[in-house]
This record gives C-alpha cells, sequence and structure tokens, in this order.
C-alpha cells in the first residue's frame, strides 16, 4: 500500500476571451456585458401560424424573442427584447443572386435605420460563410464574418477580416429535442460584443442553413 499523498491531478486551465480593442455596437450600447454572456437560442421546428425562436440566458430567463408570420415565412423576423418590444426586423432580399438579409432598426424599411446586411460570401458553398456589413458599409470589406462549420452544427463570428472572435455557436442535439422536435443553439457572445446583434446573425444563419430550395 502505497503511503504519503497521491499526487494532484492536473486542474483544467480556464479559457480566457480577450476582450475586444473596441466595443462592437450594433444594435444598442444596453446589450453588451462585461463578461463572456452564454444564451440559448430554441425555436419549435414548426408551429402553426409562427415559426418562433426564445432566447434565454444560462439560468432560464428570457432575454430576446424572435416572431414571424406565417404568410412572410421566407421574408421578415422581428427580434423582440423580453417585453415584447421591436428591436429590429430582419427582411430576406429574394431578388439578389446571393441570398441577402436586411435588419432594419424596430418596425423600419428605411435606408437610414438599416442596421447591417448578411449575405453569403459566395454564390456555392460547402459550408456556410456569411459577409456582414454595417448600414453605411458601401465597400467590399466585410465589417464582420461569420465562419460554419462543415456540419452546420458550428459556427464564429468574427471581426472583419481579422481572427478577432466576437461570438461562437453550437447546435445543441438531444433525445428531447428530437422528440419535440425542437432546434437549439448554444451562442458564447464575448465581452463587450453586443449580444443582441448576435442573435440576429445566428437567426440568419439558421434561416440560410433551413434554405435548401437551391435558389441561393
Amino acid at each position: 500500500m502505497a503511503t504519503g499523498q497521491a499526487p494532484s491531478n492536473p486542474v483544467p486551465a480556464m479559457r480566457t476571451y480577450p476582450p475586444v480593442e473596441q466595443p462592437v455596437v450594433v444594435i444598442g450600447p444596453q446589450y453588451l456585458a462585461q463578461y463572456p454572456v452564454e444564451l440559448a437560442i430554441s425555436t419549435k421546428l414548426w408551429s402553426l401560424g409562427e415559426n418562433d425562436f426564445k432566447v434565454s440566458d444560462i439560468n432560464g430567463t428570457l432575454i430576446f424573442q424572435v416572431k414571424s408570420k406565417l404568410l412572410s415565412l421566407h421574408d421578415r423576423r422581428f427580434l423582440k427584447d423580453a417585453a415584447g418590444n421591436i428591436l429590429v426586423n430582419l427582411r430576406q432580399k429574394i431578388m439578389t443572386m446571393h441570398r441577402r438579409w436586411e435588419a432594419f432598426r424596430g418596425e423600419s424599411k428605411e435606408e437610414k435605420d438599416l442596421l447591417f446586411t448578411a449575405k453569403k460570401s459566395k454564390l456555392f458553398q460547402f459550408k456556410t460563410e456569411l459577409d456582414v456589413f454595417l448600414g453605411n458599409n458601401k465597400g467590399e470589406v466585410p465589417d464582420f464574418k461569420v465562419k460554419g462549420g462543415y456540419s452546420e452544427s458550428s459556427c464564429s463570428i468574427l471581426l472583419g477580416d481579422s481572427n478577432t472572435m466576437l461570438a461562437q455557436m453550437h447546435r445543441k442535439h438531444s433525445l428531447a429535442s428530437t422528440i419535440l422536435d425542437t432546434d437549439s443553439f448554444g451562442v458564447t457572445v464575448y465581452p463587450n460584443v453586443d449580444y443582441a446583434f448576435i442573435t440576429a446573425l445566428v437567426v440568419i444563419l439558421d434561416e440560410i442553413n433551413a434554405d435548401r430550395s437551391g435558389e441561393d
């Protein structure tokens, strides 16, 4: 029998999230946190009349909700806060070569209220990648990039063409989600990054991945 104390097992290292140099604000500074924000985004795969997303924190508290009417299933989404106030409306532009989504403040459709545009980086892709341009960016270089994994089960959101990570998303699979016909994502938003903006991007990414009509 060995005597003395057993050597202590290595303690797993803690992942550090290097803060972005400047806060990333797109929808509003009230959606910035000084710590990594963990969100769960869940949706009923098909519900009569509406296709809804619920966005909750680690305690299950509702943070945002996303609503869409059946008649505009491939057209408009509304990102609302927990009280039901519309923060952003997401509109798909069908008549473009690259499938494109536009995000406007509130219920507006005005050019002055355009917050950002997201479109596929390339016409044909094995994995979904999006280029995201802020409303005032009329150039060719995107302000943000969404890089997806081959399985569509994970993606990273990066600052421009850099490797600066803003958020990571992964799809959750469970027996309960299969039985209940729900879909859910886990999202980690890094400190000082607008988590309402990241939520809107994840919804757009899900819509583009779900659309297999061959038009994009």
